[in-house]
């Protein structure tokens, strides 16, 4: 029998790069990501009036998480509706998470777009700076046409943006919106597809195989240990979304996960730590 020090590492992503420790889809927030080690940082793409391409999970602005320096964000307001000058204005630092009371805030922190992550990556002299991969959600909703370009035009812009900062092989694109997918396969099918699953009976392994994607991202409470084994059985990494518990990390470890998303990076590597699974 293996030890547990043998067995095949799981990969550690931060999701919205910590978000239990920094104000999500920051470059803070990824900074401490990639400070405590993670292998991954998993963020979400969202596009501009003006075509730019900005960190952020929310086609409609949360003024839980961003506001005007004179006050709340409006309603509904949508980031395709703005250029990013416009976003430019909002502070998305200076309020805490509800679900998240141990965030270090750092008010005045923007929205980023892609390229200053990219820029501060190539820049950062921390050593995992030089390997750390992304994870990048592109935020598509098919019923709602007028908050993201066309999938083609979408993906276009991630593809250019990594081409031009030397990021194509260190890169996974995932999406709920399976074009997003198909997109991807077309133009650069040397990169790494996941598909999001939003529902929990879907037959994953048809799934995987219909979209072409290379790796299955189900919310955590989904996964079954007979599920990992047909998806593996069929190819498919298996690397479930948004684990935050020693409890659930052991659960979907022994099911032999090949990645965990969490908001807490560097609590779930001291975990691995301390399980023998990380030196």
């Amino acid at each position: 029998m293996s030890s547990p020090a043998a067995a095949a590492p799981v990969e550690v992503q931060g999701h919205r790069g910590a978000r239990a420790r920094f104000p999500e889809n920051t470059l803070p927030a990824f900074e401490h990501a990639v400070q405590v080690g993670a292998d991954v940082l998993e963020l979400d793409l969202l596009v501009t009036k003006d075509d730019r391409l900005v960190i952020g999970h929310d086609p409609i602005l949360d003024p839980a998480l961003c506001r005007r320096t004179d006050g709340p964000i409006p309603a509904g307001l949508a980031v395709r509706s703005l250029s990013y000058a416009e976003l430019e204005g909002l502070d998305c630092g200076g309020q805490r998470h509800p679900r998240f009371p141990k965030q270090t805030l750092v008010p005045g922190t923007k929205m980023p777009t892609f390229e200053a992550l990219l820029l501060w990556l190539k820049s950062s002299k921390l050593p995992g700076a030089k390997t750390v991969r992304l994870n990048l959600e592109a935020k598509s909703e098919p019923t709602r046409p007028e908050l993201q370009p066309e999938p083609e035009a979408f993906v276009a812009l991630i593809l250019q943006a990594l081409t031009a900062h030397g990021f194509m092989d260190r890169v996974v694109i995932q999406s709920f919106d399976y074009r997003i997918l198909t997109a991807v396969q077309q133009k650069a099918p040397q990169i790494p597809t996941a598909i999001l699953i939003s529902e929990n009976l879907l037959p994953l392994v048809e799934v995987a195989r219909a979209t072409g994607a290379r790796i299955v991202s189900p919310n955590h409470e989904w996964v079954t240990e007979p599920l990992v084994k047909a998806l593996h059985g069929a190819g498919v990494k298996v690397v479930p979304w948004t684990a935050n518990t020693p409890e659930v990390w052991d659960r979907l470890m022994n099911w032999k996960v090949d990645g965990i998303i969490t908001d807490d990076p560097e609590a779930l590597l001291a975990h691995l730590k301390a399980k023998g699974r990380r030196p």
